[in-house]
């Protein structure tokens, strides 16, 4: 993103109309640069990318506000699962056109989010596409030198942790698409909402980013089904784990759509959407993240434990007996 040119294009008129304004870092040299200069502090930069899909990620008559929080709050779950404090992001925007009614709540949430989160804008790109639109949101965050939290690193005998609850975006998907879960609740305002707006705007657990660096051995976020990321984080710190699935947390609105039959466990646990940190604590520090958890106001679960061998993690009902899954997370291929 550059904006000085002093007769500029309809390119450098949008960035300057709608992003310059929230990129208030001095490192963003109020996008009149080609690059953006993040300071060296003494620790390890941690770098993630995310990009969201108009019809993939988000529904083409979804707010544009809701767009543009989503859009930078999947990467901030990102770093929280990484122990990271947010430095800031760049953005490369794919639009059809320049629409000043969808850009206008757009630029305004996101610098909203950029300031509540204590992630600015540093630059990036506007391009325009004939096809979907896209959002892609680079961010990057600080740890102290060598403790960023890896996928790698479980150990038998660890917890299995996750943070709030699970399952409530992909209802929310699902209310949004008339489906089931719309039909049940179409006298429930308040719990359509509270399921689409799980969807559409993330509550990522950047407040938990120090308690997990301090306390967990492997973490990651939530984003394509618990069943499915818990399997990744198992096979990159060659374990495996066992579930009580009656631990795993759910919503009361998910909790009585399960039992209703509305929603089967396994649509819950692979659905994706979630954002919610998994993350394995050894047992003698367990309580000190809770409490530390308690004291930032996430709510944390311990769900199982980790196991010695190389199977995929194993889900258990109540009798001990395991659930047959035949998905376990949702995938782009």
């Amino acid at each position: 993103m550059t904006s000085g040119n002093p007769n500029p294009s309809g390119e450098d008129s949008l960035i300057a109309r709608y992003f310059k304004p929230i990129a208030t870092d001095a490192g963003a040299f109020s996008l009149d640069d080609d690059a953006a200069a993040l300071r060296a502090q003494g620790e390890d930069i941690v770098v993630t990318t995310d990009a969201i899909v108009e019809g993939v990620h988000y529904l083409p008559n979804d707010p544009p506000d809701t767009i543009a929080r989503k859009a930078l709050r999947v990467n901030l779950s990102d770093l929280a699962a990484k122990g990271a404090t947010p430095a800031g992001f760049v953005m490369t925007l794919a639009l059809r056109t320049a629409d000043d009614t969808w850009l206008k709540p757009f630029a305004q949430a996101l610098g909203e989010d950029a300031a509540l989160f204590g992630c600015p804008l540093l630059g990036g790109d506007t391009v325009s596409t004939p096809g979907p639109m896209t959002i892609s949101i680079t961010a990057l965050g600080r740890v102290p030198t060598g403790k960023m939290v890896h996928r790698s690193g479980a150990k038998p005998g660890d917890r299995v942790v996750v943070t709030g609850t699970i399952g409530d975006g992909v209802l929310g998907l699902d209310i949004l698409n008339g489906g089931a879960a719309a039909k049940a609740l179409a006298a429930d305002a308040a719990a359509r909402e509270m399921l689409t707006g799980r969807y559409r705007v993330p509550r990522p657990r950047n407040a938990l980013a120090v308690a997990v660096r301090d306390h967990a051995s492997a973490a990651m976020d939530v984003s394509d089904g618990l069943a499915g990321d818990l399997t990744k984080l198992c096979a990159a710190s060659g374990v495996s784990a066992a579930i009580d699935a009656s631990s795993i947390p759910l919503s009361p609105v998910a909790t009585a759509l399960f039992g209703q039959g509305v929603a089967k466990l396994e649509t819950l646990i692979s659905g994706g959407d979630d954002y919610e940190i998994l993350c394995t604590i050894p047992e003698d520090r367990f309580e000190t993240f809770a409490a530390a958890a308690r004291q930032a106001g996430v709510a944390v679960a311990s769900i199982g434990a980790i196991i010695a061998g190389t199977n995929v993690p194993s889900f258990l009902d109540a009798q001990g007996r395991e659930l047959v899954l035949t998905r376990r997370s949702w995938s782009h291929f």
